[in-house]
């Protein structure tokens, strides 16, 4: 393994709120390079938007990389207005847009 190689750790620290047995939340962290992790995977079942899953997740999340030293990071599309709002009210803020592309094979 090469030394860039060395420097890109993945995590496998996942949380998740589950409702009568099924998983209805997640947040996780999923990349690490020297002094930062990604937050990743937030995501909420439709059915139970709006009770402050996503924020009690991401807080716990958010607490093991400041516990660490590390300082959290994460992306988003710009579309996904409301999860934008909750990063923001976290204390994330805008640092560059970036664009994405789909590829498919027909």
């Amino acid at each position: 393994m090469g030394a860039t190689n060395q420097a890109l750790i993945r995590s496998r620290t996942y949380l998740g709120i589950r409702h009568e047995g099924k998983l209805v939340a997640m947040a996780g962290e999923r990349l690490k390079v020297p002094g930062f992790t990604e937050v990743s995977a937030v995501c909420t079942h439709p059915d139970y938007l709006g009770k402050g899953y996503a924020r009690v997740l991401m807080t716990e999340i958010m607490h093991g990389i400041r516990e660490r030293g590390e300082t959290a990071f994460l992306h988003s599309i710009k579309e996904n207005t409301r999860a934008i709002e909750l990063y923001k009210r976290l204390g994330f803020e805008e640092r560059k847009l970036g664009y994405y592309v789909i590829i498919r094979k027909e």
